[in-house]
């Protein structure tokens, strides 16, 4: 469905980009290949996504058909990663982009550190990954000196990208220059969100996922700003213009950062589940039963239809499927609704 509605506004909306909630960097290297340079399809598809995502049959029938698409044209569809260098059970090191934003300051500049400083300030990358960091801040590096260090020098680093954006453009080239802003925004959101690991408050976790969503805001900006209009394929819950929430918690969504900014140039449709493996028929009164009733497989819905209904409360947590929430039919232009999954 994606895949079709994405052909569908290439050829007739003039979109040329796709953005999905995957690896933003990692996808660097996925959108060279779409565009024609080299690499293998597996590879790709086992590097170039997060969250396990490489895995999925739709995400291999969408490179080849951008890959397809793209031969011999002047305007290619770009692919893109949106999300940060992270799971739910760790963060990567900043290390990787605070080098690639080192040597490209260094086309032009002299930057106020070597590489051989970044890597020993960073050290190895197995400090930054301990997945006991997720629930125990005490075991995150969040707070060693070495991390204050670094956040200061990522600073410095993402000023004097700007400073002397004239000659890095001239230099290298505009693609080049914004690569180096998505390194510098990378370096700079890991170590906040590692400073964010390592505090024991009780809004720790909000701030995490505040974070990530408003790091997952800047680079869809920044895609939209070079690419003009561009799909975004994320959970509902990163792309709705409501707050996201968990345990009482809440905090603002990618989507509604991206929305303040953009005001109506941004769109969102959420999705809908009627039934599918390990999902039953939807219980009389909740939003996918109403949704269900109406005419047609496949459907995009106002959220009106919302009022006057039940959250659905049948679904195991961990099968991965968040039902609607009526309490919030403001949080979206539009329904698609999957009738079955099967």
């Amino acid at each position: 469905m994606r895949n079709a509605a994405l052909r569908y506004l290439v050829e007739h909306a003039g979109f040329r980009s796709v953005a999905l909630e995957s690896d933003a960097p990692a996808g660097l290297a996925v959108d060279a290949w779409v565009r024609g340079g080299p690499g293998d399809l597996d590879d790709l598809l086992a590097t170039g996504f997060s969250h396990g995502f490489g895995a999925y049959a739709a995400n291999r029938e969408l490179l080849v058909w951008l890959r397809g698409h793209n031969r011999d044209r002047a305007d290619p569809v770009r692919f893109h990663g949106f999300d940060a260098p992270l799971e739910m059970t760790h963060a990567q090191s900043p290390r990787t982009a605070l080098l690639a934003l080192h040597a490209h300051l260094s086309a032009v500049i002299e930057p106020p550190c070597t590489a051989a400083g970044i890597e020993e300030l960073t050290g190895p990358d197995a400090r930054w990954t301990e997945p006991a960091a997720a629930t125990d801040p005490s075991r995150s590096v969040g707070s060693t000196p070495e991390v204050t260090a670094l956040r200061l020098l990522a600073d410095d680093l993402r000023t004097l990208l700007h400073a002397h954006a004239p000659a890095l453009v001239a230099a290298t080239s505009p693609d080049a220059w914004w690569t180096a802003r998505l390194h510098a925004r990378t370096a700079a959101g890991l170590l906040r969100y590692h400073a964010t690991m390592a505090d024991p408050g009780p809004a720790r976790f909000a701030r995490m996922m505040q974070m990530r969503d408003a790091m997952m805001a800047e680079n869809l900006l920044a895609v939209v700003e070079r690419d003009g209009p561009t799909l975004a394929f994320a959970h509902n819950g990163h792309l709705q213009y409501d707050q996201g929430s968990w345990a009482g918690l809440r905090w603002w969504s990618a989507g509604a950062i991206a929305a303040a900014e953009l005001g109506a140039g941004y769109a969102v449709l959420v999705s809908a589940l009627g039934r599918g493996p390990g999902v039953g028929d939807p219980p009389p009164g909740t939003p996918e039963a109403v949704l269900a009733a109406l005419p047609a497989g496949r459907l995009i819905a106002d959220p009106a239809v919302l009022h006057g209904t039940a959250k659905r409360t049948d679904i195991p947590p961990r099968r991965g499927c968040f039902p609607l929430d009526p309490a919030h039919p403001e949080g979206s232009d539009g329904i698609v609704f999957v009738r079955d999954a099967y």
